[in-house]
């Protein structure tokens, strides 16, 4: 294990803030005071959010985060991936969200499949009777849609990564392997979001280690299983979950951090972990600036632990 000092990078992003993807009361929040927090706890990147959230003209955005010292990730970009007939929009968003992010010198495109109402009756419940889940044809489908994303991915120089997500086709540990067998033709990489992966009945620790050759970008969430439990005895849908505060401060939640860091270490992931915690607008128990600074302070203490083994060793 090589020492974690500079090894691991945090970001922060907009839906720590409750900033959903589409248009609403959140995106009526200053993005400035946003990107003052995120730099104010210490945070040296943030990724996009929802397209039109930040400013989408480079001249205005640019210099907003130069200001602050922040570098600009990528952009979390859902899509409806098992659906043919979404081909056109699909690329189409990709090609626009792909153009922003080239000129801000963004690494990564963050893609994942849209949430539907269908799957997200059974948003951690994928395996209860009657769950949809995609057909041969479709998943046929996924991996031609991803092939063409991968091209216009590349034609901006972005690093194409996948993010398995609660309340999509793409859910549970056993799905993510679907897509990836789907898609084994191309060089997606993965996107591990912890939160996701538990609220879909996998373990993080153990899907970091099965990718750990994929894995080029991470998302941290915390998560509180008892809530979780709640949620599936209750049969929430994914925004109810959240409303009920599935999702915790880092460190204060059931994942075990340290043992995740310590995988991502001996694996030799070395890289951006963006912070965040899928919150409901105007209704969180503290502020999320506060929230964030929290977050991270925690993971610094975990990857200074991680520093001391590595000297003491």
């Amino acid at each position: 294990m090589r020492g974690s000092r500079g090894q691991f990078l945090f970001a922060s992003a907009p839906d720590s803030w409750g900033v959903l993807d589409y248009p609403g009361p959140s995106w009526d929040q200053s993005y400035e005071i946003m990107l003052d927090e995120m730099a104010g706890a210490g945070y040296t990147g943030t990724e996009l959010g929802p397209y039109g959230f930040f400013p989408t003209d480079p001249e205005i955005l640019q210099p907003q985060l130069a200001k602050r010292k922040l570098e600009l990730l990528g952009s979390f970009v859902p899509v409806k991936m098992g659906d043919p007939a979404a081909r056109t929009a699909v690329l189409e968003r990709i090609r626009k969200v792909g153009k922003l992010l080239a000129i801000l010198k963004a690494p990564f495109l963050v893609m994942a499949d849209d949430q539907s109402p269908e799957r997200n009756a059974f948003s951690g419940r994928t395996h209860d009777p009657g769950c949809p889940t995609l057909s041969a044809e479709q998943w046929r489908h996924v991996g031609k849609v991803v092939a063409d994303a991968e091209r216009v991915a590349s034609e901006f120089g972005l690093d194409l990564v996948f993010h398995p997500h609660v309340a999509t086709y793409v859910e549970t540990p056993e799905e993510c392997e679907r897509f990836f067998d789907a898609a084994s033709h191309t060089n997606i990489g993965l996107c591990l979001d912890t939160g996701h992966c538990v609220y879909g009945q996998g373990d993080s620790v153990r899907e970091a280690e099965k990718y750990k050759n994929k894995l080029r970008l991470v998302h941290v969430k915390d998560c509180n299983a008892k809530v979780l439990e709640e949620a599936r005895g209750n049969k929430w849908t994914f925004e109810e979950a959240i409303e009920h505060r599935v999702f915790t401060i880092i460190g204060q939640g059931d994942i075990d951090f340290s043992t995740f860091f310590r995988t991502l270490a001996k694996n030799g992931y070395s890289g951006w972990s963006v912070v965040e915690q899928d919150v409901k607008f105007g209704d969180t128990a503290i502020a999320p600036a506060e929230n964030v600074a929290t977050s991270l302070k925690y993971l610094q203490g975990v990857v200074s632990k991680l520093d001391r083994a590595w000297v003491a060793s």
